[in-house]
């Protein structure tokens, strides 16, 4: 098996919708653009992750949303050494289709109080159902490994939540060490490093917000 040296997972850089969550009223979650300033995030992330690379191949997973695809874009990683797939399964949180600002900011309310991994948006997902669609992507991933001829590194350009759920899943979290955590920034990315044990290592934790408080399991 070819495991990659590498695992890096990349949220997009600012949208539209992070800047002005009015736009959500006119225009649907994936069709939402970068701003000037999410551009020069990604642009920024291209610079450290072609240092990181170098000359090493790329198997690289976007989202199809169009925020993810311009932040790959604009990483301007060398075309030559990358294998690019659309994956579906790495895209957004779905909140529904068209959507009230003022229902989603109270949904936003309830889900903070709910639980972040439980709640699910009326018409749309609950952090548990991005799990398991992640959990589909990893077994996907994982046989892939199995090509000799398997790609140096992975990349995945995604969004932020998705990027804690991957990361639950790789590392076992349970729902309340995830449910302490925060979504890195826009443009942001870490690594997953594969150590001389066989183990992967993330160069970086995510913010956490809170401490974790597990269920009692005696009740």
């Amino acid at each position: 098996m070819a495991r990659p040296r590498r695992i890096v997972l990349v949220r997009h850089g600012e949208s539209e919708g992070n800047a002005d969550d009015t736009i959500y009223e006119r225009e649907p979650d994936h069709a939402l653009r970068l701003t000037r300033n999410g551009r020069e995030q990604a642009a920024e992330a291209g610079v450290r992750l072609r240092e990181l690379f170098r000359a090493e191949t790329i198997s690289a997973y976007v989202s199809p949303y169009r925020r993810t695809l311009q932040t790959f874009r604009e990483l301007g990683l060398d075309p030559s050494l990358v294998r690019t797939r659309e994956e579906p399964r790495l895209r957004e949180q779905d909140w529904g289709n068209w959507q009230d600002r003022d229902d989603v900011r109270l949904q936003k309310a309830y889900r903070d109080a709910y639980g972040h991994f439980f709640y699910r948006f009326a018409q749309g997902e609950s952090g548990a159902d991005v799990y398991d669609r992640v959990g589909s992507f990893l077994e996907s991933l994982y046989r892939s490994f199995e090509a000799d001829d398997h790609p140096e590194n992975v990349l995945l350009v995604t969004h932020g939540l998705t990027m804690r759920l991957f990361c639950m899943r790789w590392f076992h979290w349970s729902v309340a060490e995830f449910e302490a955590l925060s979504n890195p920034g826009n443009g942001e990315f870490r690594v997953l490093q594969l150590g001389r044990d066989g183990r992967y290592r993330m160069d970086r934790p995510f913010e956490r917000w809170t401490t974790p408080e597990p269920y009692d399991l005696d009740g």
